[in-house]
């Protein structure tokens, strides 16, 4: 076996790929969470430094101490609850980052922050992020066939902000339609690309 190959990578390890990057990860209320909790997983092994925010919904379907455990940190989930002495967190934990991922995007977060609307803690950490901040949409395929959420996404991509997904599958509600959060091996490749690129 010559040098060049026995100092080949092996393909089945953790990679570094996002080694020094702090991803924001924002769960927000919808049945896809789970999905979420692979996502921090992968984003982990890839050596990013992942940080847990999660609204008071999305703690009905997965539980904080999950993502603490995936992610090695503690999980923000209140603006009155200070992690550390002094800790501002919507504000602190965004300037740090270099990207913020929300996931799943629910219907009623997109409209809320294409309103301007800063009302718990992932809300306002989005309001005051200075990093590309990226939504996977999931909801209900009427849900995202809405006009109004429609034109929620359409501002929300104007002023900057990216999506990635929904894509087209079966639905929590029991039905075929657009609206499903996309595979977590998607966003993982798609937020290691934004963060990768020379304009990120």
């Amino acid at each position: 076996m010559s040098q060049n190959q026995s100092n080949a990578p092996d393909p089945s390890s953790p990679q570094s790929t996002l080694k020094g990057k702090e991803i924001v990860v924002a769960v927000c209320g919808g049945i896809a969470a789970y999905k979420v909790a692979d996502v921090v997983s992968k984003l982990v092994q890839r050596g990013a430094g992942v940080t847990v925010a999660m609204t008071e919904s999305a703690t009905r379907f997965v539980g904080p101490l999950t993502f603490q455990a995936l992610s090695g940190r503690a999980v923000r989930t209140s603006t009155w609850e200070a992690v550390e002495s002094g800790d501002t967190q919507h504000i602190a934990l965004t300037e740090s980052a270099s990207l913020m991922l929300v996931a799943p995007a629910t219907a009623n977060i997109l409209a809320k922050i294409a309103a301007g609307i800063c009302d718990d803690l992932v809300s306002t950490m989005i309001c005051a992020a200075g990093c590309p901040v990226i939504f996977a949409p999931a909801m209900n395929a009427r849900m995202w066939a809405n006009p109004v959420t429609q034109e929620n996404v359409g501002k929300l991509l104007r002023l900057g902000y990216r999506m990635i997904g929904p894509e087209a599958g079966w639905l929590a509600c029991r039905t075929v339609g657009e609206g499903r959060m996309s595979e977590a091996a998607t966003i993982v490749e798609q937020v290691t690309k934004i963060l990768l690129s020379p304009e990120s």
